[in-house]
């Protein structure tokens, strides 16, 4: 795209948003890569279905498979104000940064040693996803899913499984639970 000489209205108006600033608009487009808003103060875009445009993390705190399952074309939303994308003449949104982090919610009342009941929502090599809470998900690596070492993560649980896990680290900078099953005291299994 072409600098502020192009296209001086669009240019004017992204460069006046501040960062943290709430938007509210429509969203117009939904793509494998990301949603198109178009906002309610502002020119239309040139190119694109609108000027505001939110990549598909910063949609929600909740894992989704698909854009469509967190928002719809027509569907009115308001957005934070990321930054000003001068490549693509566009304002990066995000709607998450509008909502509570359940991550953060919940490890602040949590603590490493706490036993938590959870359901396994995912298998992977290194191990399994276990759901501790709405948003929350941790990672119990496959040598914490057994006291016995296992050759995968269903040798031990299957996805949808309710089990008893024990917390023993929190990343809240990375948003990362690490669960472990092995280490659940006897009396709380």
């Amino acid at each position: 795209m072409d600098g502020p000489s192009a296209h001086p209205e669009l240019w004017a108006f992204l460069e006046s948003l501040q960062q943290g600033e709430r938007l509210s608009g429509t969203v117009t487009a939904i793509e494998r890569f990301g949603v198109f808003v178009t906002l309610d103060e502002g020119p239309d875009h040139p190119m694109f279905p609108g000027v505001g445009f939110i990549t598909l993390p910063q949609l929600s705190w909740q894992r989704f498979e698909a854009a469509t399952d967190v928002v719809h074309v027509g569907q009115r939303i308001s957005c934070e104000f990321l930054q000003f994308d001068t490549r693509n003449l566009e304002a990066r949104l995000s709607l998450r940064a509008t909502q509570p982090d359940p991550f953060q919610q919940f490890t602040d009342r949590i603590a490493v040693g706490q036993t938590l009941h959870g359901q396994v929502t995912k298998l992977v090599p290194f191990g399994a996803f276990v759901r501790v809470a709405d948003g929350v998900e941790g990672l119990v690596h496959l040598q914490e899913l057994a006291s016995v070492p296992l050759d995968a993560p269903s040798d031990a649980v299957q996805t949808g499984d309710e089990i008893t896990v024990a917390v023993t680290a929190i990343d809240a900078e990375r948003r990362r639970l690490t669960l472990s099953r092995r280490q659940v005291p006897p009396d709380h299994r």
